[in-house]
C-alpha cells in the first residue's frame, strides 16, 4: 500500500518532507495510518463542514492528546502547529490553560513543559501576554456570566448553585469561578473554538459521557453545529481510537436527535 498523493500533500503541509521516524521500521502501519489520518479522515471531515480548517483540526487533536496523556503526540503536533499550522503561541497555550480544567493539572503539566520548550526553541519571548479577563473579586460573577452561555442562561446556572447540597456547594463555586471566569473566559480563543476544543478533550478523556453530552448542548449554544461536531469527530479518530470515538458520538446523537 502506498501513501496517497492527497495523504502525503495534508502530512507534508505540517511536517515537511519528513517522513516519521516510524516509517523505517513499522512501513507498513504508517502507510495505512498516515492514508486514514492525512487522506481518508480529512475528506470525510470536509464533506461534513469544509470550514474546519487546518488549525482548528490541529487545536482540537492537541485538546485530544493533552487529555489522553499522549506527551508524544502532542508535542509532534504542537511544533507543526506553531512552524505551519497557523497556530499563534497564544492560541497553543490557551489549549493547555484549558487542559489544567477539564484533564486536571496533573495530566497538563508535561505537556505545557513541552510547549514552553517548542515556544522557546521558536525564538517566543516567555511569558506570553496575559489572557484573563477577570480578578480575583470578580472571577465568580464573571464566570456566571461566562457559563450562562454554555449552560442554558444566567438560570440555570444559579439553580446549579441554589440547589446543592450545603456540603457540595463549593463544587459549584468552583465551576463557574475557576472553570469559567479563570479559565474558559480567558482571551486568546473565541468561545465557538474553545467549546469544540472541550468537547475533544472530554471525548479523549473517556468516561466523562454525561460531561460530553453537556458541552454538545454547549457547542449548539455558541454557534457549532452538529456536522461541526461530527467532522471533529472524524478527524480525531485516528488518534483517540474508536471506543471513545463511538461514545461521543452516542452523545452527539442524544443531544441532537430532535
Amino acid at each position: 500500500m502506498a501513501i496517497s498523493d492527497d495523504a502525503k500533500r495534508n502530512r507534508d503541509r505540517l511536517f515537511g518532507e519528513h517522513p516519521s521516524s516510524l516509517a523505517e521500521t513499522d512501513p507498513g502501519l504508517i502507510e495505512y495510518f498516515d492514508n486514514f489520518a492525512y487522506g481518508e479522515t480529512l475528506a470525510d471531515a470536509a464533506a461534513l463542514d469544509e470550514t474546519l480548517d487546518v488549525r482548528t483540526r490541529l487545536l482540537v487533536r492537541l485538546g485530544a492528546a493533552l487529555a489522553a496523556g499522549a506527551l508524544g503526540e502532542f508535542r509532534v503536533l504542537a511544533a507543526a502547529a506553531i512552524a505551519r499550522g497557523g497556530v499563534s503561541p497564544v492560541e497553543l497555550k490557551e489549549v493547555v490553560y484549558q487542559g489544567v480544567a477539564y484533564a486536571g493539572m496533573a495530566r497538563a503539566y508535561d505537556s505545557l513543559n513541552a510547549i514552553n520548550e517548542i515556544l522557546t526553541d521558536a525564538g517566543v519571548e516567555l511569558p506570553l501576554p496575559g489572557q484573563s479577563a477577570c480578578a480575583p473579586d470578580t472571577r465568580l460573577e464573571y464566570g456566571k456570566t461566562v457559563q450562562a452561555k454554555i449552560v442554558g442562561g444566567a438560570e440555570a446556572v444559579q439553580k446549579r448553585i441554589d440547589d446543592a447540597p450545603a456540603d457540595q456547594a463549593h463544587f459549584q463555586r468552583y465551576l463557574a469561578a475557576n472553570c469559567f471566569g479563570d479559565t474558559v473566559g480567558r482571551g486568546g480563543l473565541d468561545m465557538p473554538t474553545r467549546e469544540l476544543i472541550t468537547f475533544a478533550m472530554l471525548a479523549a478523556l473517556g468516561g466523562a459521557d454525561n460531561q460530553v453530552k453537556g458541552h454538545v448542548a454547549g457547542n449548539l449554544a455558541v454557534g457549532n453545529t452538529r456536522a461541526r461536531l461530527l467532522a471533529v469527530l472524524t478527524v480525531l479518530v485516528p488518534f483517540i481510537g474508536y471506543p471513545r470515538t463511538l461514545n461521543a458520538l452516542a452523545a452527539v446523537d442524544a443531544v441532537t436527535a430532535d
